[in-house]
């Protein structure tokens, strides 16, 4: 592949709603990186709070960023050293890169490094720049291949798959458990196949669109229910004081919280995989139930995890795709995205 390409596009935020295609440089590979031309890349719902209200909780963009942390491509350019990728193989690009020497990478917990540089966070400052571009230059580290028969769309799913595997490795053995999945967005679909693949015996997944069950029930559900059209099919999940083994929470409403204390039974856990502000919980039922109440955050070996089980056709991702759209609609892709009622995982297609 040619070296002489110098400019990229980038999908770049300046604040609230202010989002634009603009060019860039990229920088050749030095020893030990790549250069990637990217394919895919998944609008995250951390790129639409970006969007749509300039941050999310306490994270707030505060200088121009780009966005995307969700992104596949081919790789274009080897720097020197780099061993085991070759120009033209289809890579996932992980996201994270941990310093591998504070107190939590040293205790084994590299998703909480201290010093995290993560794609499209506004976390630090200065902000950590995203994946949204035609061509980026990364260590050659953060590149993992996929197979021949895989695409790139495919591999931009390596990273929500990842937050998912580790979710239910906080979750605990799935394998003949019931289990419910409160919020059937891209997070809510990829835990439902997770669970499939874990060997969960029963998956009931519950949320306010129609659209979004319908890709659940293609990921693995085994019953699907509209809270919004038919809330009272859930009581008779509460009876005898719960039903489930283990919830994953993705959604991060307050009713769903309260509605997987009400339906997990007790001496269950529920994991707490979306993520919002301040919400209230009912202590007392998580109290007198006995349930465990456990957070989740990234991942880090699961990102692997992630892109050999997309490989092997072991967990099938496409079924989230819901569009693909090329980066010249920039604006179209977002609105989209922010459409529950058509939009489960909406990509950004580099061309």
């Amino acid at each position: 592949m040619s070296t002489t390409i110098t400019e990229t596009r980038v999908c770049r935020l300046y604040g609230q709603g202010d989002l634009r295609l603009e060019t860039d440089t990229v920088r050749a590979p030095g020893p030990g990186e790549v250069q990637v031309a990217v394919k895919a890349g998944g609008i995250c719902g951390s790129d639409l709070h970006y969007f749509q209200d300039g941050g999310f909780g306490p994270i707030r963009v505060r200088e121009p960023i780009i966005l995307g942390h969700e992104a596949a491509g081919v790789v274009a350019m080897l720097g020197n050293g780099v061993t085991g990728l070759t120009v033209g193989q289809t890579v996932a690009i992980n996201p994270s890169r941990p310093c591998g020497h504070c107190r939590f990478c040293r205790e084994g917990h590299p998703n909480h490094c201290l010093e995290m540089r993560f794609f499209g966070s506004a976390m630090r400052m200065p902000h950590e720049q995203g994946a949204f571009r035609d061509r980026i230059t990364v260590d050659a580290a953060q590149c993992v291949p996929l197979g021949a028969d895989r695409s790139p769309a495919e591999g931009a799913c390596a990273e929500p798959l990842a937050v998912c595997l580790h979710a239910a490795n906080r979750a605990g053995d799935l394998e003949g458990k019931r289990v419910l999945v409160t919020g059937a967005g891209p997070i809510g679909a990829l835990s439902t196949a997770v669970a499939r693949h874990r060997g969960a015996a029963e998956i009931v997944v519950t949320d306010l669109q129609d659209h979004a069950l319908s890709v659940a029930r293609a990921m693995g559900a085994t019953t699907t229910v509209n809270v919004a059209a038919e809330p009272e099919r859930m009581e008779a999940y509460t009876a005898d004081k719960g039903s489930f083994d283990v919830a994953f929470e993705c959604s991060a409403a307050a009713p769903a919280i309260a509605q997987a204390i009400a339906c997990v039974r007790p001496l269950g856990r529920i994991v707490q995989v979306g993520v919002s502000g301040n919400q209230p919980v009912p202590i007392n039922a998580l109290v007198g139930k006995e349930i465990e109440f456990v957070g989740t955050h990234r991942f880090h070996a699961e990102f692997a995890e992630a892109v050999d089980l997309i490989d092997r056709g072991a967990i099938d991702v496409r079924p989230i795709i819901t569009h693909s759209i090329g980066l010249d609609e920039l604006g179209t892709a977002f609105a989209i995205a922010g459409d529950r009622s058509q939009a489960v995982k909406v990509q950004l297609r580099f061309d």
